[in-house]
């Protein structure tokens, strides 16, 4: 580590208010310390859970991912990998024997396989164009995967190997590196679209015969942020059901639908009929079910996900959530088939709740203040594991039986650490918003908060718009690190957030300034008139639509002593022509800007620089093509312009998210140090 890193780590360490005397101040480089669970596999035989395990390095710069297991019925986890630096996606064989995963162990990302125990490891795949994102047939015959294959290479089911290592040598070798577009889409996220499409690919078990099912000039299945796999295979590992989107201008379009092919390869069938997005196909245990969530409005990407379910045999369709007023997350299927199980997102919390497979009302089976995910059965249904995490606490691996009582919790890999620490439970309030609407917030107080003491506040603004914080654990924007310094941390989901009711969501459409914004300033009144909330400190910080939120507070209220702006949008008139998910503006402003000039102006922050007052930190990732670099660029011209107190901070290898190591340490101390300084108690001069 740098000597400058490490001294920004210690600084970081020493500042904020006085040292509780029992625990420590929880910090960016505590943070950094906490093990990241994730992908719980629970093995055919219901015995152990196959999970990964993400730890951080900050010196190397690097974060490596191992595969860990850890029985079902209670003891200590462990660590089963230890080569390469990126093992994931861990799939049990039928008979529970061996755990098929992804490794880099020998340079390139490959199929493998490994003994229960970790040994005997011997690796499936050696193509040229690498693998992702592995399954296992349930008959064990067969592997599915992922790989960023040459579309000229295969026109048929036929997968050429020696066709894509030749373009893969020469791309490497050309002293060329122009691009050439004929077409949208690209660009996405962090990337510009090269020559190859991802695929979705199946093999023997053993790497043999590999096919290509989905040819084409086409990315299998369509980009996604998070959500359930987008491909499944088959009960009687005959067929395969996967995602894809055959819109001639897929920039534009959310028409996701489900396309079934035959494992071996093959004509392709769409099965779903809808304009929307279809996603998530999984089958039912016994075969008779196709089970997936859907939105019904097109080129709409925050409309509700239903939960519906497809009779194979009849073709017929069951809606089953259509009266549920929010969004259904991941789900799984009971092991009889006779039942759904599904996460479901409600004012901050995601619980679980069941639903009949023929129909009829939902019923909640886990409902409290966490987050809940990776619901799954063992084979006999009678326990259920999950993983859950809290405000206060990140993500572990826990079972409970299915009949009811105390669940258990089998993974303790943070424990130790965060016995260190302070940590803080979150509170939460509620007031009257536009409309007199009900807004909904999270608190998060300093651990050493004192009654009769006044706290400078720190509203944090979230992104989506279309998004919500929730009681759960974050490593982007953690709460407790800022609460840590002396912040009140507060964390509204005004009008847009999801998990209050499709209106609720819809109402920021076309109207990104308008309701949610008295819906936030109602929270800022409310929480500045509290006795323990210091008026005259008052800050706020928001990341892509979060930061859109800061850059339009910059132009409409005096009411902050500082702002921190990452990836926001500045001018919508540009983000437009620059962006690469172009139905997001299609949607949200009703056409482009020559479309619908007025509600562009009306709402784009660029149009208020003459009324910039508030101290800025502008933050961004020069590979960010959702809010392209140019925004933050705009928006610290227009700053300095006005002779505002601003900083840029840049991060030429970064795109929307801040990931790597040494860089988060930097963001949290630039962000700390700039809403500190700002915030600073001025203490009246001496007579």
């Amino acid at each position: 580590m740098s000597r400058c890193l490490l001294l920004l780590v210690l600084l970081l360490e020493m500042a904020g208010p006085k040292r509780l005397s029992a625990q420590k101040l929880f910090d960016v480089s505590a943070l950094l310390r906490l093990q990241r669970i994730s992908e719980p596999q629970l093995s055919p035989d219901g015995k152990t859970i196959a999970f990964t395990v993400q730890t951080v390095d900050v010196e190397k710069n690097t974060k490596p991912k191992h595969i860990w297991v850890a029985p079902l019925d209670g003891g200590a986890a462990r660590q089963i990998t230890t080569a390469g630096t990126a093992n994931e996606r861990p799939r049990w064989t039928p008979d529970s024997s061996r755990i098929v995963f992804i490794s880099n162990r020998e340079g390139g990302s490959q199929v493998w396989s490994m003994a229960a125990d970790g040994g005997d490891a011997r690796q499936i795949t050696k193509i040229s164009t690498e693998a992702s994102g592995v399954l296992v047939s349930p008959d064990g015959k067969k592997i599915v995967f992922l790989s960023n294959v040459y579309p000229e290479c295969g026109s048929t089911s036929v997968f050429d190997d020696a066709c894509n290592k030749l373009r893969l040598d020469a791309e490497e070798k050309s002293k060329v590196k122009a691009r050439v577009y004929t077409s949208l889409l690209y660009r996405h996220w962090t990337e510009w679209q090269g020559k190859r499409r991802q695929h979705l690919l199946a093999a023997n078990i053993d790497g043999s015969d590999v096919k290509d099912l989905t040819p084409g000039n086409r990315d299998v299945p369509p980009f996604s942020l998070g959500g359930p796999d987008d491909y499944a295979i088959s009960p009687d590992s005959g067929e395969v059901a996967y995602v894809a989107n055959t819109d001639p201008v897929p920039a534009t379009s959310t028409n996701h639908d489900i396309y079934t092919v035959a494992i071996d390869g093959g004509e392709a069938r769409k099965i779903t009929p809808g304009a929307g997005a279809d996603t998530g196909p999984l089958y039912s245990p016994d075969g008779k079910y196709l089970a997936y969530r859907s939105q019904s409005r097109a080129g709409y990407e925050s409309d509700r996900w239903r939960l519906l379910v497809s009779d194979r045999q009849t073709g017929r369709t069951t809606n089953l959530t259509e009266n549920l007023d929010r969004n259904v997350q991941s789900f799984t299927w009971f092991p009889d088939s006779s039942r759904l199980f599904f996460v479901v997102e409600d004012r901050g919390r995601h619980g679980v709740q069941m639903v009949p497979v023929r129909g009829g009302g939902a019923r909640s089976i886990i409902t409290g203040s966490t987050t809940i995910d990776d619901v799954q059965f063992s084979p006999d249904g009678k326990t259920l594991v999950y993983t859950e995490s809290t405000g206060a606490k990140p993500a572990a691996i826990y079972r409970v039986s299915s009949s009811g009582g105390s669940p258990a919790t089998l993974t303790h890999l943070n424990d130790s650490v965060l016995a260190e620490y302070s940590l803080k439970a979150f509170e939460e309030l509620w007031v009257e918003g536009a409309d007199k609407t009900r807004v909904h917030s999270f608190i998060l107080k300093p651990p050493s908060f004192k009654a009769g003491d006044k706290y400078p506040v720190l509203f944090l603004i979230h992104g989506g718009p279309q998004g919500a914080w929730s009681e759960s654990w974050g490593y982007r924007w953690n709460p407790q690190v800022f609460a840590a310094q002396g912040f009140v941390v507060v964390m509204p989901n005004p009008r847009g957030s999801t998990g209050y009711g499709q209106k609720f969501t819809d109402e920021i459409n076309s109207d990104w300034g308008g309701k949610v914004y008295e819906d936030l300033m109602a929270v800022v009144d409310h929480v500045a008139a509290q006795p323990w909330a210091d008026a005259d400190r008052l800050a706020a910080a928001g990341g892509s639509y979060g930061g859109y939120m800061v850059n339009w507070l910059l132009g409409h209220s005096n009411r902050f002593k500082a702002f921190v702006s990452h990836a926001g949008v500045f001018d919508l008139r540009s983000m437009a022509g620059e962006t690469e998910e172009l139905w997001f503006p299609l949607w949200e402003f009703r056409g482009m800007p020559w479309d619908n000039p007025d509600v562009y102006q009306r709402w784009s922050p660029s149009f208020y620089v003459k009324d910039f007052k508030t101290p800025t930190l502008v933050i961004h990732g020069e590979l960010d093509y959702r809010v392209p670099v140019g925004q933050g660029l705009q928006l610290f011209t227009g700053l300095q312009m006005q002779k505002v107190p601003s900083k840029m901070l840049l991060f030429p290898d970064e795109g929307h998210w801040i990931g790597k190591p040494q860089n988060t340490v930097l963001w949290y101390g630039t962000f700390l140090e700039w809403i500190t300084e700002w915030t600073r108690k001025v203490e009246p001069a001496q007579p």
